[in-house]
């Protein structure tokens, strides 16, 4: 009787497996069946791309003449090319300007736009603006204000009796007037992700921190920036992404000039495979700076992750 119950429930036991087998590969069909599409598309726009464009890398190729397999002497070109050493300076300096001064301009932004003030949907509307409209189109309007005959910011220097340099055309002026009109394109979009973290600070801590005597400087010392951590992250992450990626602006408003002080690496790679035509060597150094940006992107998430604590 014993061994006729055993086996009974043996059967069950077993037979509740295979049900719950059944079940769990049914729910890996569905979501294989949901996410093909996507990794269709990744395949087709980026995985094959990108192995292709690895094969060109380390061809001798002009568009012309059929492309001559040259092992790895592209990539030791590259490490051998100044011009790659000096857009990469460039490439970090931008980099390093424009990404501090976007994220706590966005983040000041997003704190004065938090409060209940007349017409705070008109500001945080127009503070946008600038993100939503074509980059070649905001620098062709940055590149008339720049002009240092009829530009507007030197006439306004000149109204208060300073004399402003030529901006675009002077190579200690062109970089940072790159950066400033980057700067004011970009410091809408991250002050909108900040708004969206302040916003879900629960009113409470503020509450508590002014009982305890809390000064507005030490509220947003220990309230406002610990709980904004995990949104700085992700901000920081996106805005050296985004830089390091830099061309539109360069292309419409310098071309690289002047005498190569605002080439970056995205710009070094446009001109070196569709001006010179050397696509294999083109290749070799996008996929050196891929290396670059991959090993930068990392090295932050890894000394952030152990500041940050998630909610």
């Amino acid at each position: 009787m014993d061994l006729k119950m055993d086996s009974e429930n043996s059967m069950k036991s077993q037979g509740k497996q295979r049900a719950f087998l059944s079940l769990k590969r049914r729910e890996a069909l569905s979501a294989l069946v949901f996410v093909s599409p996507t990794l269709l598309l990744l395949l087709v726009f980026s995985f094959i791309p990108i192995f292709y464009s690895f094969w060109v890398s380390l061809q001798r190729w002009n568009l012309i003449q059929p492309p001559v397999y040259t092992g790895i002497e592209n990539y030791i070109n590259v490490f051998k090319d100044r011009y790659f050493r000096q857009a990469l300076v460039n490439t970090l300096y931008f980099t390093g300007v424009s990404v501090p001064l976007t994220v706590m301009l966005s983040l000041g932004l997003a704190i004065m736009l938090n409060r209940k003030i007349r017409f705070i949907s008109f500001y945080r509307t127009g503070y946008y603006i600038p993100v939503i409209t074509s980059i070649v189109a905001v620098s062709v309007i940055w590149t008339w204000i720049y002009n240092g005959d009829t530009g507007l910011l030197n006439k306004v220097l000149a109204s208060i009796g300073i004399t402003g340099p030529n901006w675009l055309f002077d190579p200690g002026w062109a970089m940072p007037a790159v950066i400033i009109m980057t700067i004011w394109k970009n410091v809408g979009y991250y002050m909108v992700i900040y708004l969206a973290g302040l916003q879900g600070i629960d009113k409470s801590y503020y509450e508590a921190a002014e009982i305890d005597g809390a000064t507005r400087w030490n509220c947003f010392r220990h309230v406002t920036l610990p709980m904004l951590a995990p949104t700085t992250q992700f901000i920081v992450i996106m805005a050296v992404i985004s830089a390091l990626q830099v061309f539109g602006q360069i292309y419409v408003m310098t071309g690289g000039g002047p005498v190569g002080s605002t080439t970056t690496v995205v710009y070094l790679i446009y001109q070196t495979a569709f001006s010179a035509f050397k696509v294999g060597y083109a290749s070799a150094i996008a996929f050196i700076f891929f290396i670059v940006v991959f090993g930068l992107t990392l090295l932050q998430w890894k000394i952030s992750r152990g500041r940050v604590e998630f909610m």
